[in-house]
C-alpha cells in the first residue's frame, strides 16, 4: 500500500439517488440518469481518475445498470476510469456481467473496471427470482465463476448456483484484461475472498471512524502474503461534499443526510439520527462535508491512517440538486485533491 502523494488515485462514486429540480420536486428518474453522465463528464475535466456506478433495483435510486450509463459517459470522456460501485454479483450471471463489461472495456478503449459484491440492499433477489437464504451460498459461488472467467481463458466449472460450464470461452474478450475490486463493507470473510481470487479490495466506509478499517486492510495484506499472491490496491469509498465553506456545504447535506439516515435507518432497524450526530460523524466519521480545506484535511488523514491506494467520494445526497453536485466535483478535482497530494506529499 502507498500513501504518496504522487502515487494516490482519486475518484467520485454515485449510487445515482433521485435529486429534486429547482421546484423542490423530486426529477424523473430519466432525467438523473442524463445528469449523472453529464457528471461523470465533469469529473473527467477536471483531472478524476475514476468515476463508480452503483446497481439498485428501487424507487429512490436510478441506476439500475451502471455499466449502460458508464457506456454513456465513455463515449464523452478521454481519460476517465469507469467502474461500478458496486455489481451485485450474487443476483446476476457471471458470465453476462462479464460479457457486459468487457464491452464497456472496449467503448471505453480499456477504461472499464468492476467493483463486484453481495449488495447492501437485498430487492434484486427476490426480482430476479433468488432465494434470500441462499445470501452467502450465492456470492461465493458466482465469485468463483467470476475469477474463473476473467483469467480469459475456456472456463470449465461447476458449481451449485448456476449451469456448469465445459471448456467455455466468453466473449468478447477484452485487449488488456478487466480491473476488478470486491467491496467490502463489514465482512472480513469478503476481504479474504478479494485476497484469494487476487481482485483488489474497494472499502465501503459509511459510517464511524475510517480507522477501524485498518485491521480490514492488515488481513487483506496478510491474506495474500498466505496465497502467496503479490499485492492488489486497496480504495475507499465514503460519502461527502464539497462546497465554498464549511457552512455552505453543512446547508447543501444536512437535510438530506437526516432524511437517508431515517429512512433507511427505519428499514434496517437503525435508531433515528439524534441532535449533533451529524457534526459528529464529519469530526470523528465518514462523513467528508465542508470546504475545500476541510475535506482536504479528512480525506488526507483517512490514506495515511489505513495505507490505501484510491479514496472516492460518494457525493450524492438525498438534498443536493444536480448543480450543487456538479459544483462538488468540481471542488473535489480541482482543489481537494491538489491539496491532499501536498499534504501527503510534505
Amino acid at each position: 500500500m502507498t500513501s504518496s502523494g504522487s502515487d494516490v488515485e482519486f475518484g467520485i462514486d454515485t449510487f445515482g439517488g433521485i435529486t429534486k429540480g429547482a421546484d423542490g420536486r423530486p426529477l424523473h428518474h430519466a432525467e438523473v440518469v442524463r445528469n449523472i453522465v453529464e457528471e461523470g463528464v465533469v469529473a473527467d475535466e477536471v483531472g478524476l481518475d475514476f468515476i463508480g456506478i452503483g446497481e439498485h433495483h428501487r424507487r429512490d435510486f436510478a441506476v439500475s445498470s451502471p455499466e449502460m450509463v458508464l457506456a454513456a459517459i465513455a463515449a464523452r470522456t478521454e481519460r476517465i476510469r469507469l467502474g461500478s460501485a458496486v455489481t451485485v454479483l450474487s443476483s446476476d450471471d457471471p458470465v453476462r456481467v462479464f460479457e457486459r463489461f468487457s464491452t464497456l472495456d472496449a467503448v471505453s478503449n480499456g477504461r472499464a473496471e468492476i467493483v463486484v459484491g453481495r449488495g447492501s440492499f437485498t430487492e434484486s433477489f427476490p426480482l430476479f427470482g433468488l432465494d434470500l437464504a441462499r445470501y452467502e451460498e450465492l456470492f461465493e459461488d458466482r465469485l468463483g465463476l467470476f475469477a474463473e472467467i476473467v483469467e480469459e481463458r475456456p472456463v470449465t466449472w461447476s458449481g451449485t448456483t448456476r449451469a456448469s460450464l465445459t471448456s467455455t470461452s466468453i466473449y468478447p474478450p477484452t485487449e488488456r484484461g478487466l480491473t476488478v475490486w470486491v467491496g467490502v463493507g463489514a465482512s472480513p470473510e469478503s476481504v479474504v475472498r478479494a485476497a484469494r481470487y487476487h481482485f483488489g479490495l474497494f472499502l465501503a466506509i459509511i459510517g464511524g471512524a475510517p480507522e477501524r478499517f485498518r485491521s480490514y486492510v492488515d488481513l487483506f495484506e496478510r491474506a495474500q502474503d498466505e496465497f502467496g499472491v503479490e499485492r492488489r490496491p486497496v480504495a475507499v469509498h465514503s460519502p461527502g461534499f464539497v462546497g465554498a465553506t464549511d457552512d455552505e456545504a453543512y446547508e447543501a447535506v444536512f437535510d438530506g443526510w437526516v432524511e437517508m439516515r431515517t429512512r433507511i435507518g427505519a428499514e434496517r432497524g437503525w435508531p433515528p439520527p439524534t441532535s449533533g450526530d451529524f457534526e459528529r460523524e464529519i469530526e470523528h466519521g465518514s462523513l467528508y462535508v465542508g470546504s475545500p480545506e476541510t475535506v482536504a484535511r479528512k480525506v488526507a488523514r483517512t490514506i495515511t491512517a489505513l495505507g490505501v491506494d484510491r479514496f472516492d467520494l460518494k457525493y450524492d445526497s438525498g438534498s443536493s440538486s444536480h448543480e450543487a453536485m456538479l459544483g462538488s466535483i468540481e471542488l473535489f478535482g480541482r482543489k481537494v485533491v491538489p491539496m491532499v497530494k501536498d499534504i501527503l506529499s510534505s
